[in-house]
């Protein structure tokens, strides 16, 4: 058996994962949320959540074991990270498996802005722990929480090595022409203004299931990822290299998303500034969490947005049209871009779950040789399956992803050279 942590840590939240890397399978799974809580009498309670997968536990030849998931929630004070991987700690020794027994040759970290530097999955040392942080300048929310992570982390477990995951490291395979930005070179150069590009960590893992999927080499494939949650993007991938992608500078350029915008014309925040005397922290706040389909529906959930129109509701008739007038829009533009594509796959929460979502997005690509099979489309599974038709030029597959897994490949694999 060959452990791997994985660890993906926020402001005040982290989630874990122990994974037996042989079998690629998950052994327990966790949330720990509401680090720093405060109550009005100043005692903060955070709660934890610890999942045993029991059948990954059993024995081979041992009989079948009676529960497959069992499941445990804690309120407990939680100050800070640190005590919440104390958390976790005692979780693994009450719940299993024990650490003892399942000790992680590795822990791997989701990192979400890696700049320019990293562009691979990197040994965490103090230099790259400095860099994370100096890179907190371009993704404040994120940077900051992952690096507290990694100190908790490494303080629990201080005998293996720590391996960071970056989500802009796939998309480092950019072209100048696609991460450069037209506005003054010295200005762009002196602040780090380009394409960095995220969900990285997704996209990789989707066009190598996809590639062995379909049984072909993943060199040959033109393919195009859209990663569809609360958060979206869309990546055109040739011969497994990220050539360009949707999400900017932030997460929140392209598509339209729950609460975020997507792609404005800037003039637009200029004019609101200007008009309405909206300062920066609040334009900030509009664009990114009360816009997309929240702005526009009322709510960020897509299935709210779906059951609104059922309903007759005008305002998600028309954020519906605008979700997939821009899905279709960078399709459309990355078919440009590779000049066809051989695969196209849909992934992340709206992706695998939302046949309409899928049918709408493709519906007019049948010049470029997508047919969907509606009735394909329409079936619910949980693997990688096939939805257009037998007849149609583009395999078109609805891939579920799995970024811990992935995190946990990169991570072995730096961890063993």
């Amino acid at each position: 058996m060959t452990p791997v942590l994985v660890i993906n840590s926020g402001s005040s939240s982290f989630k874990y994962q122990l994974l037996d890397m042989d079998t690629e399978s998950t052994l327990a799974s966790g949330l720990v949320e509401r680090i720093g809580a405060s109550t009005g009498s100043g005692t903060g309670l955070g709660i934890a959540r610890h999942t045993v997968h029991a059948a990954a536990l059993a024995a081979p030849d041992g009989p079948a074991p009676t529960v497959v998931d069992a499941t445990r929630t804690r309120e407990l004070p939680i100050p800070d990270h640190t005590a919440g991987f104390q958390v976790m700690l005692d979780a693994f020794a009450s719940d299993g498996p024990s650490l003892e027994d399942h000790a992680p040759v590795a822990v791997g970290h989701r990192v979400v802005h890696g700049g320019a530097r990293f562009f691979e999955p990197t040994v965490i040392t103090p230099l790259v722990e400095i860099n994370i942080d100096e890179l907190s300048v371009l993704a404040p929310l994120h940077n900051p929480a992952n690096l507290a992570g990694i100190v908790a982390a490494k303080q629990a477990f201080p005998g293996v090595p720590h391996v960071a995951v970056f989500d802009t490291a796939f998309h480092q395979t950019l072209p100048p022409a696609a991460y450069t930005y037209a506005i003054d070179r010295e200005v762009a150069a002196s602040h780090r203004v380009r394409r960095y590009g995220f969900h990285g960590t997704s996209h990789k893992f989707v066009s190598e299931a996809a590639a062995v999927f379909v049984g072909r080499p993943l060199d040959e494939l033109r393919q195009i990822v859209f990663h569809l949650g609360n958060g979206a993007s869309v990546t055109a991938i040739d011969g497994g290299r990220s050539v360009d992608t949707s999400m900017g500078f932030t997460p929140l350029e392209g598509l339209v998303m729950g609460t975020r915008s997507g792609d404005i014309d800037p003039a637009a925040l200029f004019h609101l500034a200007r008009r309405a005397g909206m300062s920066i922290d609040q334009l900030d706040d509009l664009l990114n969490k009360r816009s997309g389909l929240l702005g526009l529906a009322g709510s960020n959930d897509l299935r709210d947005v779906l059951a609104g129109i059922d309903r007759g509701d005008e305002h998600a008739r028309l954020a519906f049209d605008v979700y997939i007038h821009r899905l279709r829009a960078y399709a459309g533009a990355y078919l440009a871009q590779l000049g066809g594509a051989d695969v196209i796959s849909f992934t992340a929460g709206v992706g695998e779950n939302a046949p309409l979502v899928r049918a709408a997005t493709l519906q007019t690509l049948g010049f470029a040789g997508v047919e969907i099979d509606p009735e394909r489309n329409a079936e619910r599974g949980r693997g990688i399956r096939i939805i257009s038709t037998d007849s149609s030029s583009v395999t078109v597959l609805v891939v579920p992803t799995d970024e811990e897994l992935e995190i946990a490949r990169q991570t072995l694999s730096v961890a063993r050279t």
